[in-house]
């Protein structure tokens, strides 16, 4: 019973779709439990089920269930999370970083995240994938925003971008994980103006 259910579910994952539609269903799918209902709905009996993939596949392309959790949160973040660059990069910080925190403290978002970075320090798998896919691109990205500011002279040239990534970002993480207090009462505008001050920005 077990092969056939399998069996259907891998003809409905690549019969009917390629390979990178599978793969985004899966990740959609895994995105949606975990916001919904945390890390322990995310197994691969769950994801299965959602996105009519079959567990063959899903153990064919991801190592763990922790590890399709990291890039479907990766996915489902990308959008919300796009670095601007108006010319502006005090007002570009603080228009991401008020993203940043809006999508962290999302009701339905939150505590998953919260669980999914727990997993993190317990998974190898999902900690490679977070790593891989998400957090030091997001950190690349930044640090992009940030050398534009220093070519335009904005940003003074010998500026640490390492250290101001870690100050900006690591502030709103710090209050999520560690101090446990609402990230809403993070006051983003004065963060980013003493985090330039600091860099040697004008602002």
């Amino acid at each position: 019973m077990k092969a056939s259910t399998e069996s259907s579910a891998e003809k409905r994952g690549r019969g009917r779709r390629s390979a990178a539609q599978v793969r985004s269903e899966v990740l959609t799918a895994t995105a949606r439990l975990l916001f919904a209902e945390g890390m322990q709905a995310v197994t691969f009996e769950r994801i299965a089920k959602e996105s009519g993939a079959s567990k063959t596949t899903l153990y064919k392309w991801w190592p763990s269930p922790g590890a399709i959790a990291a890039e479907a949160y990766f996915a489902s973040s990308e959008p919300t999370l796009e670095f601007p660059d108006t010319g502006d990069l005090h007002a570009d910080l603080v228009a991401q970083l008020t993203a940043f925190v809006k999508f962290l403290t999302d009701e339905k978002v939150g505590k998953s995240i919260t669980e999914l970075i727990g997993a993190v320090q317990i998974d190898p798998d999902a900690a490679d994938v977070w790593s891989r896919t998400y957090a030091l691109p997001r950190q690349e990205l930044a640090r992009q925003r940030l050398r534009v500011s220093q070519l335009t002279g904005e940003l003074d040239a010998e500026a640490d971008l390492d250290i101001m990534v870690d100050q900006l970002w690591g502030a709103c993480y710090h209050r999520l994980l560690i101090l446990k207090v609402p990230l809403a009462d993070l006051n983003i505008d004065r963060l980013v103006t003493y985090s330039l001050r600091g860099a040697g920005s004008g602002t």
